[in-house]
């Protein structure tokens, strides 16, 4: 099965960080211990430039849980719609080709769901299946490919999309004190990807890799959870709607067992991770970041997209790593016959590994 094409959109509303950290600042004033550890941590996050889906002064407008909400609802069909039909078009296709639909987000929730309103919205067939994934954080991005991926195997001749949308700017609470809350309005942005995997079967498949068409394979995934690390990462559901929980630990988490996780993945592909051409890995933070290259041994450089796209956009949650993988099919692709590894971590705490061969 192959990567026919990804795609990504973004809000209208892009801002520097200082931009946004003032405007955040200037709603606090009356907690000047709380502005002086917001400056630090947004300096220190490695964001440059965020996309918002509303303008930035809309920063508390929402009252409570219900009108956010129905926020996100309304960004998310309008981000969704726009990352499809990119991704459509891209790999000369239409809503009539696509079999399922697999939709990720943990920024907002919505029944009937947000695949279920685009299928109609979008007029793609009444028999398409539908798959939304809730609750998988950061990491849904590569575990979203990893079961679209399952859904190509078992119907080679269909094509399956995965749409994921993150405005992670409408989960900030302003009255929410806690180094979580401070570090999340630094660091998350707002945006949307969709990618299109082709069964073996398909045209896409079946034709030859050209340097204008890509198309990397999608060889093996691997799912990994690591236990009684639920309190790490996730949301905390109050009446003003979702209150991050970030801890500190995640870095240490991952130079605990990244390694051993990927260095067991490739080697049941024959494989070890000096010959890994690329990584494509979630923009999680600095010190996430700095994590995975440690605790791979990777040479300098080599997450150099990842760090881009944290500084160009921040991290949008499961939108990342897609975003990442969009700069490789476009920019950076590897050459015939290379391997890549597409990978992410998220709540629970678990990661997932995605092998790509170009």
């Amino acid at each position: 099965m192959r990567i026919a094409s990804v795609a990504t959109a973004y809000p209208p509303f892009r801002y520097p960080q200082a931009l946004i950290t003032e405007a955040l600042q200037s709603r606090r004033r009356d907690n000047p211990g709380e502005c002086r550890l917001r400056d630090k941590l947004h300096s220190n996050c490695g964001v440059e430039f965020r996309h918002l889906m509303f303008p930035i002064d809309n920063f508390g407008m929402f009252s409570g849980f219900g009108e956010s909400n129905d926020a996100w609802i309304e960004g998310a069909l309008a981000l969704g719609q726009e990352a499809i039909t990119k991704a459509l078009d891209r790999a000369g296709l239409t809503v009539s080709d696509i079999s399922a639909i697999f939709f990720a987000s943990t920024t907002g929730i919505a029944t009937p769901s947000i695949d279920a309103r685009l299928v109609n919205q979008m007029n793609f067939p009444s028999n398409t299946k539908r798959t939304p994934i809730f609750g998988l954080g950061c990491v849904a991005g590569a575990a979203g490919i990893a079961r679209t991926a399952d859904y190509v195997r078992a119907y080679p001749k269909q094509y399956a999309l995965l749409l994921s949308v993150e405005l992670c700017s409408l989960t900030w609470q302003e009255d929410d004190e806690s180094l979580g809350n401070l570090v999340a309005t630094g660091l998350f942005g707002d945006g949307a990807a969709a990618v299109i995997l082709a069964g073996d079967e398909t045209p896409h498949a079946q034709r030859p890799r050209s340097l204008d068409d890509p198309c990397p394979r999608v060889l093996d995934t691997r799912s990994t959870l690591y236990p009684d690390t639920e309190h790490l990462v996730g949301w905390k559901f109050k009446d003003n709607g979702f209150n991050v929980v970030l801890s500190a630990e995640i870095p240490e988490l991952v130079n605990k067992y990244l390694r051993a996780n990927v260095d067991e993945f490739l080697g049941d592909n024959d494989l070890s991770v000096q010959e890994i051409c690329s990584f494509i890995f979630h923009s999680g933070g600095p010190k996430v970041l700095e994590a995975m290259e440690n605790s791979l041994g990777l040479p300098e450089n080599a997450l150099a997209a990842s760090w881009e796209n944290l500084r160009d956009m921040g991290n949008m949650s499961s939108v990342s790593v897609l975003s990442v993988m969009e700069d490789y099919l476009m920019n950076r692709p590897g050459d015939p016959g290379s391997h890549s590894m597409l990978a992410a971590m998220g709540p629970a705490f678990c990661s997932e590994l995605v092998l790509l061969q170009w």
